[in-house]
């Protein structure tokens, strides 16, 4: 999957900003991605602070760029351009002081142009990054959310890799009928990037009217409203998630859906169950699990966990990157 991914960008390379320039674990997913050509980090931070945090770790940022608030050149410019956007929401001398910090000065970077995306969560909140995304970055046309999905990976047993997408796992609490038709829609896009072919099932503890409740009707009329929205998209349910990846028992329990039994991108009608799903399929399922990705967003912005590794950051800067038009 990244290598795929990998050739996208050398294609066409892109510039990707980590709001925590200092972290090692971020100087050590830079140093990697500059030994290609393909991916530009550009660090926030003091310069002297980043380079020495590097030094001190052994890890050699050579080509990368460090911005710092303090010095940075077009400042003025940018502090004329958020206000703009806030909208009286934030006067110049708040603006200013936000723009002391890495989250919102990065995606003020993306919002003009000077990145094509952001990755950030090392030591922030995902509430911190996903904030000033909604703030400055906002959703695109016809979007009415931020959501997010996870692409989950293990090795195929024919060879190759098994991937998956799981979605809304980490963003939307309680989502309504039409957050989840965003959240299937979104989520199915997001999994074309990486070489899924959707098949998506709208998951319930219902398949087709087993069950009764509200959540199971908010569940059957939301992919209801998928099919409208997305005719195209081969989608189905209300499912259980046997149903949505059984062959046998998606005869037996859907026998005329093009989705059943075979599912590779999955909508949870909540994030607990989204959250306990996806974390079933990364411990006990052997997948790795990729995200949250976030979607709906103009730009390419997405959150780490603050209990991440190097190699985690390395992995989602390429998928991040990837994301950029």
């Amino acid at each position: 999957m990244f290598g795929k991914l990998i050739e996208k960008l050398k294609a066409d390379p892109k510039r990707i900003v980590f709001t925590e320039g200092t972290d090692p674990r971020i100087l050590e997913a830079s140093a990697r991605l500059l030994s290609g050509t393909w991916l530009t980090p550009i660090l926030v931070g003091n310069e002297e602070a980043v380079k020495a945090a590097a030094e001190k770790a052994g890890f050699n940022i050579r080509g990368a760029e460090i911005v710092d608030p303090d010095t940075y050149p077009k400042m003025d410019e940018m502090v004329a351009k958020m206000v703009e956007l806030r909208k009286g929401k934030m006067t110049e001398e708040q603006v200013r002081a936000n723009l002391k910090k890495g989250n919102y000065f990065g995606t003020m970077l993306v919002k003009m142009g000077e990145a094509d995306a952001l990755l950030g969560g090392a030591t922030y909140s995902t509430a911190d990054t996903v904030r000033p995304a909604l703030q400055l970055i906002k959703t695109k046309p016809g979007n009415k959310i931020v959501s997010s999905c996870f692409i989950m990976v293990r090795p195929s047993a024919t060879g190759g890799n098994e991937v998956l997408v799981m979605g809304d796992c980490a963003i939307n609490i309680d989502p309504s009928e039409d957050d989840l038709v965003e959240i299937a829609i979104e989520s199915a896009k997001c999994g074309k990037i990486f070489g899924v072919d959707p098949k998506v099932a709208m998951l319930s503890y219902s398949t087709f009217g087993s069950g009764k409740g509200e959540s199971v009707d908010k569940v059957r009329n939301a992919c209801a409203k998928v099919k409208e929205a997305a005719p195209e998209l081969a989608v189905d349910g209300e499912m259980q998630f046997d149903a949505a990846v059984s062959p046998n028992v998606g005869k037996l329990k859907a026998p005329n859906s093009p989705v059943a039994g075979h599912a590779n991108t999955f909508i949870f009608p909540d994030i607990n169950a989204g959250n306990i799903g996806y974390k079933i399929a990364q411990r006990l399922g052997g997948f790795d699990a990729y995200g949250p990705i976030l979607l709906g967003l103009n730009a390419p912005i997405n959150d780490l966990s603050r209990g991440c590794n190097a190699q985690e950051v390395y992995s989602m800067a390429i998928i991040t990157a990837a994301l950029a038009d």
